[in-house]
């Protein structure tokens, strides 16, 4: 069975000045599944979206 991604990321990586806001994000999002970002703020969850 092939899966149907809906969101697929590897080795996503953001960076400002010196601030790493989301470090080597590998990332894999199936069709119709339901996903949440939690975590601290700053955590780079905006950056992420």
């Amino acid at each position: 069975m092939v899966k149907e991604l809906a969101i697929c990321t590897r080795g996503l990586t953001k960076q400002f000045d010196r601030h790493i806001a989301v470090n080597d994000l590998d990332l894999e999002i199936q069709a119709g599944e339901v996903y949440g970002l939690i975590g601290p703020n700053s955590a780079g969850k905006t950056t992420l979206i």
